[in-house]
Order: structure tokens, then C-alpha cells, then sequence
């Protein structure tokens, strides 16, 4: 579970054409009220845990708010975070960065033309400021804070021409040993239109991702989340998985708990294609991922797939057409992603749970749970069963 607060909600000083937030955007639905430091800390005493900054671009957040915020998270938590897209950051960020022990992610697509992408109005205007992204990440380093990225892969920055330069890249930082990890993003779009001009076919999705994964056995320090993930709850162990592979009610966003600058709770953003802010429910449903458990593969559910327990269907966000009631379009990049760990366990010895004779019993254990409105933990509610059979 993460806490996401959002003090300047979508606003933000790029315009990245695959950005998710977008419908909101359009709809108008912007934060009208000035942001309150007040609210959002009582909002923040009342989900309780370590938060972080969010956006749109949260350093477009006043600096004594920002002061305000981490200080109160370092008395509570002794650590910050934020994620920012890092051409905002000055010295004066700098020094709250050290100061409260924030944990700084930048949303960056790669050096130089790889990060075309992140439009700042013109192509001048974005090189410019891809440099200063750059320049943010090296001084972050020189001053030991902890830094990791967000990357998201299509056609500017991982085409066969291109890949080989997003993978220097990280060699580069991995070589410093001063960058912790990095999320890698399939693209994920709100409309036709951007799909077309920037997203990667299934098969090259599958072929990136699998050169990253060969990657990271070269790595020193730099992990990438989706790999660990997969690799994890193939062998039952979800405590610690990011969100897209839970199972996520998108009224609920359980995952994620946002707070607005008013202190208002909201959703992951992801899940807002309509363009409106749903409130958040207090109660979190399970309907997707029995329907998605019942519903064949070729009218969009997961029915028969021997991965469904650890995949889920994915990220609601990424639903076929839209809609989140339907498995990820991403499914064929995760079936052979984890088609790829699995045969890695066999070849070592290891039997994933896809090969369990157990899967079966597991599936209708959690299938149970979810028919009851509960949240299945395979690592601490499934195992306990099993091993008392």
C-alpha cells in the first residue's frame, strides 16, 4: 500500500501526449481550491503511513508546503518521497531532499531524443529540459540521495534502434552504483490516436522486455520492479508486490490511497478514463477478478490460464478497449514473461506455483476469499491451508 499526495492534483509543466491523467485534464477536473497543508496532514494522519509526493509535477508546490510536508513525514516515518519529473529541481529542493530524507523517483524516458516523449511544447523546449532532468539525476547522485526511475518504453525510445541507447543508459548509472531501481512501463494510452504514433506492437513488447530482463543479469545495483515481481509471486510470495499485481477494485484502488491538496481521499489515477475523480469506497470489492476467472480468454477474461493467480489480469487502467472489467492488453507481454521465469525455476530446480499440483486447489481457495469480499494473500492466507491438509 502506498500514499499518494497530490497537493497541485494533474497540474504539470510537461504535456506528455501518453500521460494517464489526461481525461482528467480534459475534463476539466483540475484541483479549484489553493492546496492546504493543514488538510492534507490531517488527511495523511487519517490514512496513516509513509506517503509521497505526486502529480501532475508536485514541485510545482510552493517550497514551504513542500517543507511542511516532509517535515511532518520525517517526525512520523524518518523518510520522504517524490515523484517528479525533475526539471523543476533546484538547490533549495536539494537541501529538503537531504535535510528530510526524501526518496526521489524521476519520470524520465531515457537521455536526449529517448525522452521526446515528455513534449514541453516544442522540440527545442523538450531537449532543453530532458537536460535538465539529466543534470537533476547527476547532482541527486553527488549528494547520495536515493534516486530511482520511472521509464516508459514505446517507439522514441525502444525500437531496435533505439533500445541500444536506453540500455547504455542505464549501464551508465548502473556503473555509479548511486541509482536503486527502475519501474519499466509498457505504454499505457487513454486513446486511439496515441497508441498509434507511439506504442509498440505485442511482439516487440515481448522482445523488450525480455532484453531488459537479460540486462538486469548484467546489472551490479539497478533491479527492475516488474522482473522481481513476477519472479516473487511465482513462488507464492506477494507481501511485497506492487500494485499491479493485486487485485485491484477500481473504486477502491486498495493499493493506492490518494489525498488531495484539500486532504480529500481519491483513486489511483489510472483508473479514471471517464475523466471524473470517483470517491474513494470504503469498501473494496472482488467482482473483476471472478468475472475475469470465469470469463474465456477470447472475450477478454483469463479463464484456464495457468498464471491467473499471480497475474490477476492486471492493472484495471490497462483493460482491453478501456475498460476495466477486462484483462490487461498487456497479456501477452506478462504470459511470456512469465512463461520466461517459470522455465528459469524448472531449469533450477524450483517448481513455480504455474506447475503446482496444487494450482487448482489454490485457485478455488482464492476464488473463496474473493466470493466473500476479502483480500487473498497467497504467502499468508493460502499457504497456512495448504500446509495443514
Amino acid at each position: 500500500m502506498s500514499i499518494e499526495v497530490s497537493p497541485v492534483g494533474v497540474t504539470c509543466n510537461l504535456s506528455c501526449p501518453y500521460c494517464y491523467e489526461h481525461p482528467i485534464r480534459e475534463a476539466g477536473n483540475f484541483n479549484e481550491k489553493p492546496y492546504d497543508l493543514t488538510k492534507m496532514i490531517q488527511g495523511l494522519e487519517k490514512e496513516g503511513g509513509y506517503f509521497s509526493l505526486f502529480g501532475g509535477e508536485p514541485l510545482l508546490t510552493d517550497i514551504e508546503t513542500l517543507e511542511g510536508l516532509w517535515k511532518y513525514g520525517y517526525d512520523k516515518f524518518q523518510k520522504n518521497g517524490i515523484q517528479t519529473n525533475g526539471t523543476l529541481i533546484k538547490e533549495e529542493h536539494i537541501e529538503l531532499f537531504k535535510k528530510y530524507n526524501v526518496h526521489v523517483g524521476i519520470s524520465v524516458d531515457g537521455p536526449d531524443e529517448l525522452n521526446d516523449a515528455r513534449w514541453a511544447g516544442s522540440l527545442e523546449e523538450t531537449r532543453r529540459r530532458t537536460k535538465m532532468s539529466m543534470n537533476a539525476i547527476e547532482k541527486l547522485c553527488n549528494e547520495n540521495i536515493g534516486t530511482s526511475f520511472i521509464v516508459t518504453l514505446h517507439k522514441l525510445n525502444a525500437t531496435p534502434e533505439k533500445l541500444p541507447k536506453l540500455k547504455e543508459w542505464f549501464r551508465y548509472w548502473d556503473n555509479t552504483g548511486r541509482i536503486s531501481g527502475a519501474r519499466l512501463h509498457i505504454l499505457e494510452v487513454e486513446y486511439d490516436s496515441i497508441n498509434e504514433a507511439l506504442a509498440l506492437t505485442d511482439d516487440r513488447n515481448v522482445e523488450i522486455m525480455l532484453e531488459m530482463a537479460q540486462l538486469e543479469t548484467e546489472l551490479k545495483t539497478i533491479k527492475f520492479d516488474i522482473f522481481r515481481d513476477i519472479k516473487d509471486i511465482l513462488l507464492g510470495e506477494d507481501l511485497n508486490v506492487t500494485c499491479t499485481f493485486r487485485e485491484c477494485d477500481p473504486f477502491t484502488t486498495d493499493a493506492v490511497k490518494g489525498i488531495t491538496g484539500q486532504g480529500e481521499r481519491q483513486n489511483c489515477g489510472r483508473t479514471n478514463k471517464e475523466g471524473i475523480n470517483f470517491l474513494k469506497s470504503d469498501d473494496r470489492g472482488y467482482e473483476r477478478q471472478m468475472a475475469l476467472y470465469n470469463t474465456p480468454q477470447e472475450y477478454g477474461g483469463c479463464k484456464d490460464c495457468r498464471f491467473f493467480i499471480m497475474c490477476k489480469g492486471q492493472c484495471p487502467g490497462t483493460g482491453i478497449k478501456y475498460d476495466w472489467r477486462n484483462k490487461t492488453d498487456k497479456c501477452e507481454m506478462y504470459f511470456k514473461l512469465f512463461e520466461h521465469f517459470e522455465k528459469k525455476y524448472e531449469e533450477a530446480g524450483v517448481l513455480p506455483l504455474s506447475k503446482s499440483p496444487e494450482l487448482k486447489r489454490i485457485e478455488s481457495l482464492m476464488y473463496n476469499y474473493w466470493s466473500q469480499q476479502k483480500r487473498c494473500s497467497i504467502q499468508n492466507n493460502i499457504f497456512p491451508i495448504l500446509s495443514s491438509y
